[in-house]
C-alpha cells in the first residue's frame, strides 16, 4: 500500500519538460479535430482587417463610412456614363437607333411606301418611310456614304454640312423620326407634310461644295 501511494504522488518536472508534454497533448487527435479550419481562420482574418479599415476610415475621413459609400457610388456612376458614351454600350445603343434596321431599298420605294401609309392614315409608318427615303436619296447622290448603323441625328448633321440651307430642318426631321420610331410618340398628318416638304427641299438643294465650284 505504501509503495502504491508513493507511485501516485505527482512528480515535480521542469519547465521545458512541461512545455514538451503540453505540445504532445495538443497534437493529439482530439485537439486537432477541434482546431478551426484554414478557411475559418482566413475568414476571421479578413473580417478583422475589414473592421480595422472601416474603423480607421470612420475616424480619418470627414463624414465617415457614409462619405466613402457615396464616393464609391459616384465613381461607379461616372464609369457607367463613360462606358455608355464611348464604349461598347454606346455602340450597342446607337445601333438600336439606326435609320435602316434591315436591307436598304431605293429612295423611290421608301417614298411609295410612305405615300401608301399616309393614304390609309398610318402616319407613323409614313414618317418612318419618308425619312428613310430622304436619307436614301442623299446616299444615292453621294452626299452621304452608305454607313451601317447611322442614326437619324448623324444623318442630319452630316448632310447639314453640305446642305446648310436645310440643316436646321434636317435636325428637326431627325427628331421627328426618333420621336415616332423610337419614342412611341404618334405621328400627325402635319408632321408628315412637313417632312414631305423637307424631302422636296433636299432634292432641290445643291451642296455647297458643288455650288462653290
Amino acid at each position: 500500500m505504501v509503495t502504491r501511494f508513493l507511485t501516485e504522488v505527482p512528480v515535480d518536472i521542469d519547465r521545458d519538460t512541461a512545455r514538451l508534454r503540453a505540445a504532445e497533448e495538443l497534437s493529439g487527435p482530439a485537439y486537432q479535430a477541434a482546431k478551426p479550419s484554414w478557411l475559418s481562420e482566413a475568414f476571421s482574418w479578413v473580417v478583422e482587417k475589414l473592421l480595422t479599415f472601416l474603423t480607421t476610415v470612420d475616424s480619418a475621413v470627414p463624414g465617415g463610412i457614409f462619405a466613402v459609400v457615396v464616393l464609391i457610388v459616384v465613381v461607379i456612376a461616372l464609369f457607367v456614363v463613360v462606358r455608355l458614351r464611348s464604349g461598347p454600350l454606346a455602340t450597342s445603343a446607337k445601333g438600336k437607333r439606326a435609320v435602316f434596321a434591315g436591307r436598304r431599298q431605293p429612295s423611290g420605294e421608301h417614298r411609295k411606301a410612305a405615300a401608301e401609309a399616309a393614304a390609309r392614315g398610318d402616319f407613323d409608318d409614313a414618317v418612318r418611310e419618308l425619312f428613310r427615303a430622304l436619307v436614301r436619296s442623299l446616299e444615292e447622290r453621294a452626299l452621304l456614304d452608305e454607313k451601317s448603323g447611322r442614326t437619324a441625328d448623324e444623318a442630319a448633321i452630316e448632310a447639314g454640312r453640305l446642305l446648310p440651307d436645310v440643316a436646321d430642318a434636317l435636325r428637326a426631321g431627325a427628331r421627328l423620326f426618333d420621336d415616332v420610331h423610337y419614342g412611341g410618340i404618334p405621328a400627325t398628318e402635319a408632321g408628315y407634310r412637313s417632312l414631305s416638304e423637307l424631302d422636296d427641299r433636299c432634292r432641290r438643294s445643291r451642296p455647297v461644295a458643288l455650288a462653290a465650284g
